[in-house]
Parts: C-alpha cells; sequence; structure tokens
C-alpha cells in the first residue's frame, strides 16, 4: 500500500475490476507516493496532499492531481 505494508485475509478482498493496464498505472502511482513519503524533510502540506492521491478509488490521476505529484517530486529532488 502507499503507506506501508498489511497482512489481510483474501476473504477480506474484493476485486476492482481493473484492466491489467490500469493496475500498472496505480502500481506506478503507488510507487510515486511511498518514495515521497520516505522524505524526512517533505512538509506537512506535501504529505497531506500525497495521503489525498494514496485514498483515490480510481486507477489514474487528473491533470491538476498529476501536477501536484509533480511538484512534490521536484520540490524533493531541490532539496535532496
Amino acid at each position: 500500500m502507499w503507506d506501508g505494508e498489511y497482512t489481510i485475509g483474501l476473504k477480506h478482498l474484493k476485486s476492482l475490476n481493473y484492466l491489467p493496464a490500469e493496475c500498472e498505472q496505480m502500481e506506478l502511482i503507488s510507487d510515486r507516493i511511498t518514495r515521497l513519503r520516505q522524505n524526512e524533510n517533505l512538509e506537512e502540506a506535501g504529505r497531506a496532499v500525497l495521503k489525498y492521491l494514496g485514498e483515490l478509488k480510481r486507477p489514474y490521476l487528473t491533470q491538476v492531481e498529476q501536477k501536484l505529484l509533480s511538484l512534490i517530486e521536484l520540490e524533493c529532488e531541490m532539496e535532496g
């Protein structure tokens, strides 16, 4: 998950019926969010945006959401 690892039983999972390409897209978004959350210098506003993006119930980001994620990535690169 975007905010850690969880162990749950299969009986508690439900299919979201995403296509393989949508699953890949979700995995890429999750990886980006996870990497950014590991930055200890990330401001609280950035963490709030990442939390929001990580909880979306769809396999894509809107144009504005994509820009926000890219901005946070840029800011983290500049700090590093």
